[in-house]
């Protein structure tokens, strides 16, 4: 396959999972979205972590909400568990990879928080242990990830599948839905 083939196949699949993702999921997008502008307004924060590509958008999404979306607007309390390398070594050597941010989550979740993992998988042991650590402290949990069936649904109060199992294309709407939930919490907290 040359590059205009991949182009193009890669654009015409880019843009029947957008479809399909816009087709499905506006409700649980518009859910979640509430409830994160209920647990900011509450005086909670969100808390991102992922792995690879998705520890890199939870820092993405934690940034735009902690800094500024479109325009200036009060900070919104949003951070990821994928920055602080002396925590996620430590953890790492001492507890094992599957628990770096289950500790974190620990240490710094509280009730009113939301926590959002981030698995196109859905399967990550790490992510699965710290939703359920949220959950057992009494924070709201959402996961975003990949095709049904994953083991975030057990986790997770709020479950954002995107319709499809090709790691790329589900990266691409989990940025794209990263936005959107930018751009929802902003408007849910009167902020646009």
């Amino acid at each position: 396959m040359g590059t205009s083939e991949i182009f193009h196949a890669t654009f015409d699949e880019h843009l029947k999972v957008a479809h399909e993702t816009a087709k499905l999921l506006e409700k649980d997008f518009s859910s979640l979205a509430a409830a994160c502008a209920e647990a900011v307004a509450g005086g909670g924060k969100l808390i991102f972590f992922g792995n690879g590509g998705s520890a890199a958008d939870a820092q993405h999404i934690a940034a735009e909400l902690s800094v500024r979306f479109v325009k200036d607007r009060p900070a919104i309390a949003a951070l990821a568990l994928t920055t602080d390398t002396s925590v996620l070594t430590a953890a790492a050597n001492d507890m094992g990879y599957a628990h770096v941010f289950e500790r974190q989550v620990e240490a710094l979740g509280r009730r009113g928080d939301l926590a959002i993992g981030i698995s196109t998988s859905g399967k990550s042991p790490n992510v699965v242990l710290a939703l359920a650590a949220a959950r057992k402290q009494g924070l709201v949990t959402a996961a975003l990830t990949g095709a049904e069936p994953n083991a975030m649904k057990d986790v997770a109060d709020h479950l954002i599948c995107v319709p499809s199992k090709t790691t790329a294309r589900i990266q691409e709407m989990h940025i794209v839905i990263g936005h959107m939930l930018c751009a929802g919490i902003e408007k849910h907290l009167g902020y646009v």
